[in-house]
């Protein structure tokens, strides 16, 4: 079932998911060779603690940590540890944070130092298909249009959709339906009103889409060990086109 939110309910989430987007903005500064990545889970759970919220996915499921660190070919819900970054890597960072009864979330990837050309494209290509599918974000068009144009910009460029893992509405809780694919057929799929609010993200491969996850039991990767990247934006359907809740307040 959609839950579908109120405008006073929007402005709360919009503020959550600004908190979010500020402490992924610190955390992206603190991002260099050498780094553990450890560290950047600790400073996430400091910051949010610091501005008066909780860390949305530590104690998730049974999930360790407050921040997700995917390196390289990994997909997403890498687990912080004593790993230090290095030139030449990417690096997603997923964070969320439980702020005045609602969830925020939001996902980028960001280099460390120089990296390879392919990984520079691989990344503005998913973090454009996230813009993009947000413009489709609009009343009266369809999950499907959504889901269509991530899949149509990713696969124009090269690279594949993951398939296994999904976008999802958020609330009050931090998983909500529906889930939004990252790939699907234009004119299908549920209608978008207002009052929705979505978690978007592409994850998108170098490589194949296939993917697998490792004996942690969190941590997935891509099937053929190619890189991975990953963009999230909280956004607010409305009568006026699709609001992004997770901007820094600075933007």
């Amino acid at each position: 079932m959609v839950i579908l939110k109120s405008l006073d309910e929007i402005e709360k989430m919009r503020a959550g998911n600004a908190l979010v987007a500020d402490i992924l903005c610190e955390i992206k500064e603190k991002v260099r060779p050498g780094v553990k990545t450890i560290e950047l889970d600790q400073l996430s759970e400091e910051l949010a603690l610091k501005k008066g919220a909780r860390p949305a996915f530590k104690g998730y499921r049974g999930y360790p940590f407050s921040l997700c660190t995917s390196i390289n070919c990994e997909v997403v819900h890498g687990m912080p540890s004593d790993r230090a970054v290095k030139e030449g890597d990417i690096l997603s960072l997923d964070f969320g944070i439980y702020f005045d009864g609602y969830y925020g979330d939001a996902a980028i990837t960001v280099p460390v130092g120089h990296v390879a050309d392919n990984a520079a494209r691989l990344m503005s290509t998913t973090e454009e298909a996230l813009y993009l599918a947000i413009e489709e974000a609009r009343v009266g068009n369809r999950l499907g249009d959504v889901s269509a144009k991530i899949q149509e910009h990713v696969e124009a460029a090269g690279f594949s959709v993951v398939r296994d893992f999904v976008g999802h509405g958020i609330g009050k809780n931090l998983h909500e339906d529906p889930q939004i694919p990252n790939f699907g057929v234009r004119g299908r799929g549920m209608v978008l009103k207002p009052g929705m609010v979505l978690a978007i993200e592409p994850m998108v491969n170098e490589g194949t889409y296939q993917v697998e996850v490792l004996s942690d039991g969190w941590t997935v990767v891509t099937g053929d060990r190619k890189l991975s990247a990953h963009f999230e934006h909280s956004i607010a359907v409305t009568e006026n086109g699709p609001v992004i809740l997770s901007r820094a307040s600075q933007a």
